[in-house]
């Protein structure tokens, strides 16, 4: 290619509200262009990273056994009507009607999409197993887009999905494409963590991310120093220490506390106690149903909303009440009592057996409780671990927790028979008889694991492609020699080296610049100095060294790099 015809131009300038690293250099470079929040234009040379990174993904999907379609864009309604996702999903469904009068949703995943054809045929045991998947346009109507190719409102998913006899065989599967995810992300020079998730809208009962870590991520999870166990701070587990179980249970007591006493700060000042000494209410309210949830944990710990909602058998579904919401049971912010509270439901977490003798639960404008104990005084229907996982708890092996951040590139989910059993979706087995289909889906974030190569792989002067996924292996550079160079060109070119072609008439200086900024793998400079000498000069962007090559030599020596 030459550069003098690539449609798209280096920029010094980027616009201010560009955070992160790699989308400013996706900028800077003539990579993408936005076209209105969370949509984004792909230029030739994004393109052409984009594609191979697709390529790659496709070469190790199919060398798994999995076999390549495409689904439409726009998705029947009824469809996900079926499976309750019109209510249940964690982003607004972008819906459109067509002349009929049919509503569609454009697809931000396509579980039902690929159940509803699977089913159109009449499939027996002998069909088993099966991984269908495709590159496939996404829509997800995010609240707020961010980090350029993060978090989009438009962007392309390469989504799986296999279809099993039954538990058992899944679990093969599932393994087969955690196997080729790591094959995928080594070849694309990506280190990830497989982290224990939550399926989400998804639906399943359990799930693994694929994370690199990255202060630029916004996955945050909890590991162990041997990374045996690594899980996302939605779903992480800890072992909920005993705290003062020696203490002597002291007698229930409503006690005279001054109106000024609000809040955790000024409990533990007129106290004179820690926090974990003191009883939290954390109140929801479901935004389907109304009902409003109160939750109780021990005062030094956050409630997890996602393990909240597991407990209740829901999902999604919790929203912080409103003060018209406490209004209805009689209370306000900072007077929601522990127990006792009419047309609500209570969830307690498993610190309240922690703790002796809690101080609270069931505050009025001057008074409070002390000496509460919980199995004693009162006692919730459920009782789980809803608490945030935080740096430095214990595991349940008895290491300690390390917080990390990074960004999640991809993901397998079992789904069991979430989709098949709503969609009635059958095959027949090996005594003539219906069985709904055991299934997973596995999703891979292109833009989102393009944008996480450049945030390793850069520096203080542009991109660092690896040359699995450059756009170009060679970025040749003409200084005032195009004559000669244009030859230099059609050789590499012959030879099957990807090349881009600097012929422009601009300064050493700019072209040296924007040949750092875009980041080729290898960088050749043609000048009257080199030519004279029967050379070019040939340098790797990751290197300061220069070398030398003969003319006659160059593209041996290229592929040997």
């Amino acid at each position: 290619m030459r550069q003098s015809k690539l449609f798209s131009k280096t920029s010094k300038n980027v616009p201010r509200d560009i955070q992160l690293q790699s989308h400013k250099l996706l900028y800077q470079a003539g990579f993408i262009r936005e076209s209105v929040a969370g949509r984004y234009y792909f230029l030739p040379l994004g393109m052409r990273v984009r594609d191979k990174i697709i390529s790659i993904v496709k070469e190790e999907m199919d060398r798994a056994g999995a076999q390549e379609l495409i689904t439409p864009v726009l998705h029947p309604l009824e469809l996900w009507k079926e499976t309750n996702r019109t209510n249940t999903t964690g982003f607004e469904l972008m819906q459109v009607k067509d002349r009929r009068g049919a509503d569609f949703a454009l697809g931000g995943t396509a579980e039902e999409m690929m159940v509803d054809l699977v089913r159109k045929f009449q499939l027996s045991y002998k069909d088993l197993p099966f991984n269908i998947y495709q590159f496939g346009q996404k829509f997800r109507d995010e609240i707020r887009a961010r980090g350029g190719l993060l978090r989009m409102r438009e962007f392309i998913m390469k989504d799986a999905y296999s279809f099993h006899a039954d538990a058992e065989d899944f679990k093969k599967e599932y393994e087969n494409m955690r196997k080729t995810y790591k094959n995928i992300y080594k070849r694309l020079g990506l280190d990830t963590v497989i982290v224990e998730a939550d399926n989400g809208y998804i639906g399943g009962d359990y799930c693994h991310e694929f994370v690199v870590e990255s202060e630029a991520g916004e996955s945050r999870f909890l590991k162990t120093s041997d990374n045996k166990y690594a899980a996302h701070e939605d779903v992480a587990n800890f072992t909920h220490q005993d705290i003062n179980q020696d203490e002597e249970i002291k007698e229930f007591q409503i006690i005279d506390q001054p109106e000024w006493v609000q809040n955790m700060k000024q409990l533990m000042e007129h106290y004179n106690e820690p926090k974990w000494r003191f009883l939290k209410n954390v109140v929801y309210k479901n935004r389907v149903s109304e009902e409003i949830i109160i939750a109780t944990i021990r005062g030094d710990l956050e409630v997890n909303k996602v393990k909240l909602e597991r407990a209740l058998g829901m999902n999604e579904l919790l929203e912080d009440a409103s003060k018209e919401d406490l209004a209805k049971l009689g209370t306000k912010s900072g007077y929601v009592h522990s127990w006792g509270h009419k047309n609500c439901r209570y969830v307690g977490d498993e610190s309240l057996r922690t703790v002796r003798n809690f101080i609270g639960g069931q505050k009025e404008e001057t008074t409070d409780s002390i000496n509460v104990n919980y199995g004693r005084d009162f006692e919730h229907e459920i009782t789980a671990d809803i608490a945030m996982a935080q740096d430095g708890f214990v595991s349940k092996d008895g290491q300690k927790l390390i917080e990390s951040r990074g960004i999640e590139v991809g993901n397998i989910f079992q789904l069991g028979l979430h989709y098949s059993e709503k969609m009635n979706a059958k095959f027949i087995d090996q005594n003539g008889k219906e069985q709904y289909y055991y299934m997973g889906c596995y999703g891979f974030g292109i833009e989102r694991t393009l944008t996480t190569i450049l945030e390793k792989y850069h520096d203080e002067h542009g991109m660092m492609w690896p040359k699995a996924v450059a756009p170009f292996q060679v970025h040749l550079i003409s200084l005032k020699e195009n004559e000669k160079c244009d030859k230099i060109y059609q050789s590499l070119i012959d030879a099957n080296i990807e090349v881009l072609y600097d012929d422009r008439d601009l300064r050493p200086g700019e072209k040296f610049g924007d040949s750092d900024l875009i980041g080729c793998p290898v960088r050749i400079v043609v000048s009257a100095k080199t030519l004279e000498q029967g050379m070019v000069e040939v340098k790797k962007r990751d290197s300061e060294k220069l070398e030398m090559v003969k003319l006659d030599e160059l593209i041996s020596f290229l592929k040997k790099l």
